[in-house]
């Protein structure tokens, strides 16, 4: 019987953030010295690939979030209640360990991120990301998230979709 590469779970002080290094500093940064602020505060929820027991391959945030109604493609704008937004949940931050690149960490956390925002008891329309530059929108496109027309970095992946598939 093999065992999973990686258990994901959420952020805790147990874990070692001090190692972790991705391609991005900033997201390094904010890793070491604001995630757990930002888990105190109730504003985001960090989730973690473990490797080897407590070594963070990768993580994510999730937060909750709106879409503006009218920002979205009309083809999806016209099948939703007319509010001034729907409800979202955003993923704000995906970051892969230099030591883990490659090995499709990247995909497998943002699935993992979508069953926690599919299977949520809170409602909401869409999973959505801000990428940083048109490679992260390309990865995100391949998994099937739309570019809002007006803003091609940020996207949105009906939830409606995942469940379906």
């Amino acid at each position: 019987m093999s065992r999973a590469p990686f258990l994901l779970v959420p952020l805790d002080a147990a874990h070692d953030r001090a190692a972790f290094s991705s391609e991005s500093e900033p997201l390094n940064r904010y890793l070491r010295e604001q995630v757990t602020q930002d888990i105190r505060r109730r504003v985001a929820a960090c989730f973690v690939a473990l490797a080897d027991g407590q070594r963070i391959a990768g993580y994510y945030t999730l937060a909750s979030a709106s879409l503006v109604l009218s920002d979205l493609p009309a083809s999806t704008g016209k099948k939703l209640p007319r509010y001034p937004t729907v409800p979202a949940v955003r993923m704000g931050r995906l970051a892969v360990d230099l030591a883990f690149k490659g090995k499709g960490l990247g995909g497998a956390l943002l699935a993992d991120a979508l069953n926690r925002a599919c299977h949520s008891q809170i409602a909401a329309f869409a999973l959505m990301v801000d990428a940083k530059d048109k490679a992260a929108a390309s990865f995100y496109q391949h998994h099937g998230f739309i570019a809002l027309p007006d803003s091609p970095l940020s996207l949105f992946l009906p939830l409606a979709t995942v469940k379906s598939s």
